[in-house]
């Protein structure tokens, strides 16, 4: 009986981790839905609370930056190839935004890269690079 025990735990502990991957992707892939939907809806407000705690309060937004936002309308979202993995609880991806000023009705293309970090604790995905630079340069 106990040359079985040990593949049968094997198993289980493979089942396991395979829940908890499970779990992980199916919240990346939520919360980079959700958080594409408030940036393609303009819902700057709702794309901010994706952002680490830490860099919020380290980067506020501005009041003038606030401004420029709802000066914007975005008119495209494109996340390429997705997101990458860099490391165990990190993954990166380069959106690239297309915004229309509606003051001006000038379109311009702001490339995002992100940086994405999971707390297993929490089982919550947060933005670690904070909203995209719409800034003109």
């Amino acid at each position: 009986m106990r040359p079985l025990a040990l593949p049968a735990l094997a198993i289980a502990l493979m089942a396991l981790a395979s829940c908890a991957t499970d779990k992980r992707n199916q919240a990346l892939n939520k919360t980079l839905m959700n958080y594409a939907a408030a940036i393609r809806w303009g819902d700057f407000p709702g794309a901010q609370s994706f952002v680490d705690k830490d860099y919020a309060a380290e980067h506020p937004v501005s009041s003038i930056e606030q401004g420029r936002l709802q000066q914007l309308r975005v008119t495209g979202y494109d996340e390429g190839s997705g997101p990458r993995p860099d490391g165990d609880d990190d993954v990166v991806q380069v959106v690239q935004i297309n915004v229309v000023n509606i003051n001006t009705q000038a379109e311009r293309t702001v490339i995002d890269r992100q940086r994405w970090h999971y707390d297993r604790e929490k089982n919550k995905w947060t933005l670690m690079t904070g909203l995209p630079d719409f800034s003109p340069h």
